[in-house]
C-alpha cells in the first residue's frame, strides 16, 4: 500500500502554549475498491480536549483535561456537504476502539483466524477493499484511559471513568473534530459495539440536546442498551430468558442438536423463552411437580444441558455456568464473546469458566496489528502502551443510575421523537455470550414508540460471535449492511 512520508499536522484550536498541545500525524494512502481506487488521508494522534472551569460562580477559562487519541480517515477531493462521517469506538467499559477499526470499518485489517482456524504468530495486515470508507469518513476514538488516551499531567482518570464523564468527553470530542473538520452539514453517525452501543444511545441524545447535533444513523453492533438484561443479580430474571436462545445458538453449533437446522432450533428456544419459560420462572414453588418436570426437560432440550443439571440450577443458568457446563464432558469451555471457540478446561470440575477462550484467540493478533499499525504505516509513536482492553477503568461508575437500572432506552426514545430521521442498524451475532440477541430484542421491543417511529429500527443477524466480523462470510455481509445503511440513511 503506497504512503507518504507521515507529516505532522498543524496544530488547530485553542491550546495553551504552556500546556499540552495537539500531536497529529498525517499520512496519503491509496485503498483499491470494488468501485476503484480510493485516494484518502490518515490523521493520527492525541487531540487535547478542553473544559470551561468556573470556581464560584467565576469562570476560570477553558483549560486542558484530556489528550485524547483519535485516528481518522477522510476522502481526498469529497464534498463534505455529501459525504458522511462515522465516528466509531468499541466498550468494555475499558476497551479502545482496535477491534472496529482493524477488524471491520478501517481500510487495513488484521488476519486474526477464526474458530478452529487459529492463525499463527507473526500476524498479517492487509487492505480491507470492503472497508466503510468507500462510502464515508471514520474517525476512531479511543475513550480516556484506553489505547493511547490520557488525562493532561495531573489529572485524574478516575473522573472519566464512569457513565455521563465518559459520554460528555466523547460528544465534546466529536464536537471539538466537526467543528475543526467544518462538517457540521455533513451527514453524520455513530458506530459503537457492545458498551458502545450504550455510549452510542445516550450520546444521540446528548448531542443533541447539548450541543444541537443531529444524527443520521446509529450502527449498534452486539446491542445492549439496558444493563439489567444482561447482569444475572438477584430477583433479576431478564438475564436468564434473554440468554436462553444463545444457549440454544450454542447447543447447536457443537453439534447438541443432531442434524435440525439452526433456524429450527431458534424458534423452539425463541418459543420458550417467550411465553413458558418466563411464566415458570415467575410460578416459582408454586409449579406443581408435573409443570416443573416438563419446563426442566424443555429447558435442557433446547440449552444442551442435563436435565439433573437444570433441575439443579432451579431453571435459572447462568452465563459462566453455562461456558464450563456445555462441554465439559469432552474436557472443553466455550468461549463467551464468541461461543464457536473452544478451549481445554483448566478445571474439569469448575462450577464457572475461568477465562473466555474466545478473546484469548484474537486478543494477540489485534494488539501486535494495532501496535504496528500506528507507528510503521500511520508515523505515530509514543512510549505509552497503547491499551486494546483494560481493567484500569473499574470501578466504572453509574452514580447517576443510583436506585434504578442502568438503561439508556429513555435515551435513544428521546434522540429517535427529536429526529424522526434518525435511522438505527442493530447487528446480531447468534453466538454472541456477552450481548445475546434476544436481551437486545427484548429491550428494544418495550421501547414506547409510535410505529413510524418503530419501523426506523432495524435488525439484521449473523451466524458468528460479538465480534461477528472474525467470521469472514459475516464480514464480508456485514460491511455490505452497512454501507447500505450508510447510504440509505445519508439519502445518498
Amino acid at each position: 500500500m503506497p504512503t507518504d512520508k507521515a507529516v505532522p499536522t498543524d496544530k488547530a484550536g485553542p491550546a495553551d502554549k504552556a500546556g499540552p498541545t495537539d500531536d497529529l500525524v498525517t499520512t496519503r494512502h491509496t485503498l483499491t475498491t470494488p468501485d476503484g481506487a480510493l485516494e484518502y488521508t490518515a490523521t493520527a494522534g492525541r487531540i487535547v480536549v478542553h473544559e470551561e472551569k468556573h470556581t464560584d460562580g467565576a469562570f476560570d477559562g477553558h483549560r486542558p483535561a484530556i489528550e485524547m487519541f483519535v485516528v481518522s480517515y477522510t476522502a481526498d477531493d469529497a464534498d463534505p456537504a455529501t459525504r458522511p462521517v462515522t465516528f466509531a469506538f468499541n466498550g468494555g467499559p475499558g476497551s479502545s476502539s482496535v477491534w472496529l477499526h482493524m477488524g471491520l470499518l478501517g481500510p487495513r485489517r488484521v488476519l486474526a483466524g477464526d474458530a478452529g482456524a487459529p492463525v499463527p504468530p507473526p500476524y498479517r495486515l492487509v487492505d480491507n477493499a470492503e472497508s466503510l470508507l468507500a462510502h464515508s469518513d471514520l474517525v476512531f476514538i479511543d475513550p480516556v484511559s484506553t489505547g493511547y488516551s490520557r488525562p493532561v499531567a495531573g489529572g485524574k482518570p478516575a473522573d472519566y471513568h464512569g457513565f455521563t464523564a465518559d459520554r460528555d468527553a466523547m460528544a465534546e470530542m466529536i464536537r471539538l473534530w466537526t467543528t475543526r473538520h467544518q462538517r457540521w452539514l455533513s451527514p453524520k453517525f455513530l458506530a459503537g459495539e457492545s458498551y458502545g452501543t450504550l455510549r452510542a444511545a445516550a450520546l444521540s441524545a446528548h448531542l443533541s440536546r447539548r450541543i444541537g447535533m443531529t444524527l443520521n444513523g446509529l450502527m449498534l453492533i452486539s446491542s445492549v442498551l439496558d444493563m439489567g438484561s444482561v447482569r444475572f443479580t438477584e430477583g433479576n430474571d431478564a438475564a436468564y430468558i434473554g440468554y436462553l436462545p444463545t444457549y440454544a445458538a450454542y447447543a447447536h453449533y457443537h453439534g447438541l442438536h443432531g442434524s435440525r437446522s439452526l433456524d429450527e432450533v431458534l424458534a423452539q428456544a425463541s418459543e420458550l423463552a417467550e411465553h413458558d419459560y418466563p411464566w415458570a420462572l415467575a410460578r416459582g414453588s408454586r409449579l406443581t411437580a408435573a409443570e416443573r418436570a416438563d419446563i426442566v426437560a424443555r429447558v435442557a432440550a433446547v440449552t444442551g444441558l442435563s436435565t439433573e443439571y437444570v433441575d439443579r440450577a432451579n431453571l435459572r443458568i447462568e452465563h459462566q455456568r453455562f461456558f464450563a457446563e456445555l462441554l465439559r464432558n469432552r474436557g472443553e469451555t466455550v468461549g463467551r464473546l464468541d461461543g464457536r471457540f473452544t478451549g481445554p478446561a483448566a478445571d474439569r470440575n469448575a462450577a464457572a469458566a475461568d477465562g473466555d477462550v474466545s478473546y484469548s484467540a484474537f486478543q494477540t493478533p489485534y494488539t501486535a496489528a494495532v501496535n504496528h499499525y500506528l507507528q510503521a504505516e500511520l508515523g505515530y509513536t509514543s512510549d505509552l502502551p497503547y491499551e486494546i482492553l483494560t481493567d484500569r477503568v473499574q470501578p466504572w461508575s453509574y452514580a447517576e443510575f443510583e436506585g434504578r437500572g442502568v438503561s439508556v432506552v429513555s435515551d435513544l426514545d428521546a434522540a429517535l421523537r427529536a429526529n424522526p430521521f434518525l435511522k438505527v442498524n442493530v447487528a446480531l451475532g447468534y453466538f454472541d455470550g456477552a450481548t445475546p440477541f434476544a436481551a437486545a430484542e427484548n429491550t428494544l421491543a418495550r421501547m414506547d414508540l409510535p410505529e413510524s417511529l418503530r419501523d426506523n429500527i432495524s435488525y439484521v443477524y449473523y451466524p458468528a460471535g460479538h465480534m461477528m466480523y472474525l467470521h469472514e462470510p459475516s464480514r464480508a455481509r456485514q460491511s455490505e449492511d452497512l454501507a447500505a445503511f450508510v447510504l440509505g440513511a445519508s439519502g445518498t
